[in-house]
C-alpha cells in the first residue's frame, strides 16, 4: 500500500541498496582505480539480498509482523556489511588496499536509518489496530 510511510521508506531502501552501489564508488585502491559494488562479488550480492528484502517487506503490507522481523533481518545483513566495510577501511595497513573511502561506504548507515524508521511506523500502525479491536 502506497499511502503508508513505511512503504515510501521501504522503496527508499530499495533505491539506495539495489542502485545506487553501482553508480557510487565504495572506495578507491592505492592506484587510484574506484571500486564500485559489482567488482566485489559479496558485496554486490548483499546489497541485491537487501533490495530483494525490502521489495518482499513491501508486498507484505498485510501482515505487519512478517514486515517488521524481515526488516529487522534486512537491519543485521545492512549491519554485516557495514562491519565488512569498516573492517576491510581500518584493517589494512597504510595503502596496501584501501586508499580512499568512498560515499558508497555509507549506504548500509543510511538504509538502516530507513529501515528503522519504517519499523517505527509499522509498530504504530499495529498498535492503532490493536487499539481498535480493543473497542469492539
Amino acid at each position: 500500500m502506497i499511502q503508508r510511510i513505511q512503504t515510501i521508506f521501504l522503496f527508499i531502501v530499495i533505491l539506495l541498496t539495489g542502485v545506487l552501489p553501482f553508480w557510487v564508488n565504495l572506495w578507491s585502491d592505492a592506484n587510484g582505480n574506484e571500486i564500485y559494488a559489482n567488482n566485489e562479488i559479496m558485496v554486490s550480492g548483499i546489497f541485491y539480498v537487501s533490495a530483494i528484502l525490502a521489495m518482499i517487506a513491501i508486498l507484505l503490507f498485510k501482515n505487519r509482523k512478517n514486515q517488521f522481523v524481515l526488516n529487522r533481518l534486512n537491519m543485521i545483513l545492512n549491519l554485516f556489511l557495514l562491519g565488512f566495510f569498516v573492517y576491510r577501511s581500518l584493517n589494512l595497513s597504510g595503502e596496501t588496499s584501501v586508499s580512499e573511502k568512498g560515499i558508497g561506504m555509507l549506504i548500509p548507515v543510511f538504509s538502516i536509518v530507513l529501515l528503522v524508521l519504517a519499523n517505527r511506523a509499522i509498530k504504530k500502525d499495529e498498535d492503532l489496530v490493536k487499539s481498535v479491536d480493543r473497542l469492539r
